[in-house]
């Protein structure tokens, strides 16, 4: 299999859905679905009636038809569930999962994939945040029973992660070392997934895909390179123009008058020390043209990794109203996209599209109610009796600090959870009528989608997007 010219960014909750990512896909680059949260999302399209039969039909071709045909049971309402009725929730993802919970992450992840990959020969990948440790062994094994060709993981250091993937083509239990707040140094906790105990007779060998770890430092890449459990296959080198979550500039932080984390030379990944390890890269983060592909091509990469364009096209998840609005503001030159430091539970900082009525906007921010139902971003800590505990920023103040957790990291928190749920149609209505609120991210190149609409539609596609980096190098492809 050669190496994609261009890979698709696998962007928040649901953006990179298996549409975008099919579409992509077949055009013949790397199609990429986001891995999170993909339980609760499969859920709540079950609960909105599943109008065009995707999931059902995937669930039909899941390996485990009694976990399928229980999912269906309990979440599928035809026609879909009343729009002032809340979606029935998941249990959120703890430390010790229960075997329902690992049954329904294993097929999520796996009907994601599955239809990504439905009807062509392409190669799809999914995109992980290495920062949501507690789904990560079971997503990956359903995205593997769907013959997934890349997993891509960013937001940390995933060195224990092809190790993992070696084991699971081969059925075998697996663990991951799970990162605490408030643990000694010889503190050992894992996350423990044995894939025998979802699929009972599983035998023979799944197909181990390519491991792709998205950075921004060279002396991590080099790490990784000689550290990792197993084979690393190449890198996607991401710079701060990204959009979603960007590594934190190195050094004391410094904000600009708007708040932005100002960068500097010494967070630019050096390009030569990655060369002498001989292994794939890609660039990402404002190389969104035909020129700076050429460019990344002459500096020795495969090529780049491209998000925003992708975000706003008509197969992406977001949805429509939230596209044609924020492509007829990028038309009109009237759209900013800003790094906010405090935004994300995760302590990266997060690029956001300032929207009025989105919780870009203070007022909008203070008026939601403070809570915590998905927990996605919890992060897990050791409490005094030396048991494991989760807490977000996010939640509650009480609540948070009841866990030990300090106030200071409560301030500017977002709900990143619900809110990115809420950009793709699937967001919660509350018992007291409550509905969460958009909070959209992009990358800083956000002005230059404009350049793909070609009509006064306000929209196109992402053929659109591929025709028009591939210009230069169409030999390549």
């Amino acid at each position: 299999m050669s190496e994609p010219v261009l890979i698709q960014g696998g962007m928040g909750i649901g953006v990179s859905n298996w549409q975008l990512a099919k579409a992509v896909s077949s055009h013949g680059q790397l199609g990429v679905v986001s891995g999170t949260a993909l339980d609760t999302i499969l859920v709540r399209r079950l609960q909105d009636g599943d109008p065009h039969g995707h999931m059902r039909r995937a669930l039909k071709h899941f390996p485990l038809p009694q976990i399928a045909d229980e999912l269906i049971a309990k979440y599928y309402i035809p026609g879909g569930k009343k729009a002032d009725e809340p979606y029935r929730l998941l249990p959120m993802h703890k430390s010790e999962a229960s075997l329902q919970q690992l049954n329904y992450c294993v097929a999520a992840n796996f009907v994601e994939v599955y239809l990504a990959k439905e009807g062509h020969n392409g190669i799809v990948g999914i995109n992980y945040l290495e920062k949501i440790q507690i789904p990560t062994l079971p997503s990956l094994y359903g995205a593997m029973l769907a013959k997934v060709d890349y997993v891509l993981m960013g937001a940390g250091i995933p060195k224990s992660i092809p190790g993992v993937l070696d084991n699971l083509a081969l059925h075998k239990p697996v663990s991951l070392k799970l990162n605490l707040d408030d643990a000694m140094p010889d503190d050992n906790y894992r996350l423990n997934f044995d894939p025998k105990l979802i699929n009972p007779k599983a035998s023979g060998q799944l197909k181990r895909p390519k491991f792709l770890a998205i950075i921004s430092s060279h002396v991590l890449a080099t790490t990784l390179a000689k550290k990792s459990t197993g084979h690393v296959d190449g890198f996607v080198i991401e710079n701060h123009t990204a959009g979603g979550h960007n590594a934190p500039p190195r050094g004391p932080l410094k904000l600009d008058a708007k708040g932005n984390p100002l960068y500097s030379e010494k967070d630019e990944a050096d390009l030569n020390e990655i060369k002498k390890l001989n292994l794939p890269f890609w660039l990402a983060g404002s190389f969104n043209t035909p020129e700076k592909l050429q460019e990344a091509i002459d500096l020795g990469a495969c090529g780049v990794q491209v998000g925003t364009p992708f975000a706003f096209c008509e197969e992406s998840g977001f949805e429509t109203q939230v596209k044609r609005s924020i492509i007829e503001k990028a038309i009109n030159g009237n759209i900013e996209v800003c790094t906010d430091s405090l935004a994300s539970p995760t302590n990266f900082p997060f690029k956001v599209v300032q929207i009025e009525d989105s919780l870009s906007n203070d007022a909008v921010y203070q008026n939601r109610p403070r809570l915590c139902d998905l927990g996605y971003l919890r992060k897990a800590y050791k409490k005094a009796d030396g048991t494991i505990g989760l807490r977000c920023p996010g939640e509650p103040v009480d609540n948070y600090l009841k866990k030990d957790g300090d106030i200071e990291d409560t301030i500017g928190r977002k709900c990143i959870c619900n809110a990115l749920l809420a950009d793709v149609g699937l967001g919660q209505v509350r018992n007291d009528g409550y509905e969460e609120q958009h909070l959209v991210t992009s990358g800083d190149e956000l002005l230059s989608i404009a350049r793909y609409v070609k009509d006064q539609s306000n929209s196109y596609k992402a053929s659109d997007v591929i025709d028009y980096l591939l210009a230069l190098v169409k030999e390549l492809v």
